[in-house]
Formats: structure tokens, C-alpha cells, sequence
């Protein structure tokens, strides 16, 4: 046997007998997903993300993790898809009720908004995000009664959080109690003094959950301060 061939050997034995590098499991892929999306590296993230449902379908949490990653990217069609998807695998689970009834009510779907964050409520009392979202939601179908009781009750489960103060007097000032409207709006500024500022209002609430109607309500209720 030649030499170069008793090499070729051992190098083919070798390959044989080690043992296969071992692929990314779901978890890695969810961590190496959630780490691209904090770097806001969203194709990425969303890729690392769908081949973590890939090799686990029914876990929950990760569809809901790329459903909200696709949100973030703007991508609210594949977003609600893969969070009506984690309903379908668990509808009994709050964060993806609370992740697919925000994606409804920024694309204007309030009757279903309504419907996810309403059952989040049912099932988890104390849902601050469920409460607030309801207020906007009920806001703007013109239901001020429903929405300034929303708001209220996620101002006490979230005392420190301005926006659903915000989000109580846009629905005062849509009921026409404009003197209840500015009292609302003064307690968010007292929590945070950005609110004077109308260029901080038109980013800050938009990121929020609030229509450009909402916004412009909450404009000039600062303006009548």
C-alpha cells in the first residue's frame, strides 16, 4: 500500500469516528433570535426565530417571540399569522392574546383587539397591558364609558406608566368632559414632564398603541392646559 493512500485512510477513519458537531437546538435559536432582534437586526432575528418553530411547532413561546419580532419589523401581516397560529396551539395563553391584540388594534382590527384583549382580562385580572389596550381600542369605536374605565383600571395596576393616563383623557375629551380630560393629562405630565412637548408626543404615543386621531386629541388637550 502506498503511502499517500495509507493516509488517505487514517484521514477517512478519522472523519468517521468523530463525532458530528451538534446542531443549534430550538432554545439557542430562540436566544440567538431574541439577541439579533435587541440588536434590531430583524431579518436575521426573524430567520433564527422561524427555525426555532421549525423544530419545535407547538411551543408556544417561540411563536409568540417571532410573531413580536415580526411586529417590530413592521411585517404585521406575517405577525398576526404566526400569533393567530400560538392561539390556535393554546388559547388560553395571555402573552400571546396580549402580542395578537396589540398587532389587531395597530392594524385597526378593533373588533378583534377587543375580543383578545378582552378574554387576556378574563383570564389574568391584574393584565395592565390587556386594560390599556381595551381604553384605545374601545376609544376609538366611540364606547368613552368602556374606555375611560379601561384606562382608569390600568392606571392603578400600573401607576407609574403615563400612557394609560394619556389614554383616559383622550376618552374623557371624546365624551366632552374636557375638565376630566386635563386633569388626566396633568397626572402623565407629573409622571413625565416630556409631555409638554408636542414633538415628544408624536413619537412617543404612536409607539403606543395611539391612532393619529388619538394623538391629535391628546394634542390639543396639552394645548388647553
Amino acid at each position: 500500500m502506498s503511502t499517500r493512500m495509507h493516509w488517505g485512510l487514517m484521514i477517512v477513519g478519522v472523519l468517521l469516528t468523530a463525532p458530528a458537531i451538534a446542531a443549534p437546538t430550538a432554545a439557542e435559536y430562540r436566544q440567538m433570535g431574541l439577541q439579533l432582534r435587541n440588536q434590531e437586526r430583524y431579518t436575521d432575528a426573524i430567520a433564527a426565530l422561524q427555525k426555532a418553530v421549525e423544530l419545535e411547532p407547538n411551543n408556544v413561546s417561540g411563536r409568540v417571540l417571532l410573531g413580536w419580532t415580526q411586529h417590530k419589523a413592521d411585517q404585521r401581516v406575517e405577525a398576526a399569522a404566526t400569533l393567530t397560529q400560538a392561539f390556535y396551539l393554546n388559547p388560553f395563553d395571555v402573552p400571546t392574546l396580549n402580542a395578537l391584540g396589540i398587532v389587531q388594534l395597530v392594524e385597526g382590527q378593533l373588533g378583534g383587539a377587543i375580543a383578545s384583549h378582552g378574554w387576556a382580562a378574563v383570564l389574568k385580572a391584574d393584565n395592565e397591558i390587556a386594560y390599556y389596550n381595551l381604553s384605545l381600542a374601545f376609544e376609538r369605536i366611540g364606547q368613552y364609558d368602556w374606555a375611560i374605565a379601561a384606562a382608569q383600571k390600568a392606571a392603578t395596576l400600573e401607576p407609574n406608566n403615563p400612557h394609560p393616563l394619556v389614554a383616559e383623557a383622550v376618552a374623557h375629551w371624546g365624551n366632552g368632559e374636557k375638565e376630566q380630560a386635563q386633569r388626566a393629562y396633568q397626572r402623565a405630565q407629573s409622571l413625565n414632564g416630556a409631555y409638554a412637548d408636542p414633538g415628544y408626543l408624536a413619537i412617543d404615543l404612536p409607539r403606543a398603541g395611539f391612532s393619529e386621531t388619538q394623538l391629535g386629541t391628546s394634542q390639543q388637550i396639552r394645548k388647553s392646559l
